[in-house]
């Protein structure tokens, strides 16, 4: 992992992306998937974290997450969009 973060650093470097832009999509990404992990249950994400549950509702501001999205996209599709299995009745 350190390989793999360390080209990451370099390619950043490399093509002029600034120190407060690569923190900030790191924050980013990272507190999206610690939220994904907990179904965006800040609460538990924030325990994770080591950080208080409004520390973590105001950085998911400053860093413009939507949490409804995240919730959103573990939800079960709605029934009408589910696929429909066939069931085979049994013949006695």
């Amino acid at each position: 992992m350190k390989r793999e973060l360390d080209n990451l650093v370099t390619q950043m470097h490399a093509n002029g992306v600034t120190y407060a832009d690569g923190v900030r999509e790191f924050k980013r990404r990272f507190l999206m998937e610690v939220l994904a992990h907990h179904r965006g249950n800040q609460c538990k994400a924030a325990k994770e974290l080591g950080m208080h549950r409004n520390t973590l509702s105001r950085t998911i501001a400053e860093l413009e997450i939507d949490p409804a999205q995240i919730r959103s996209g573990l939800k079960r599709p709605p029934r009408s969009e589910r696929p429909v299995f066939e069931t085979k009745q049994m013949v006695r």
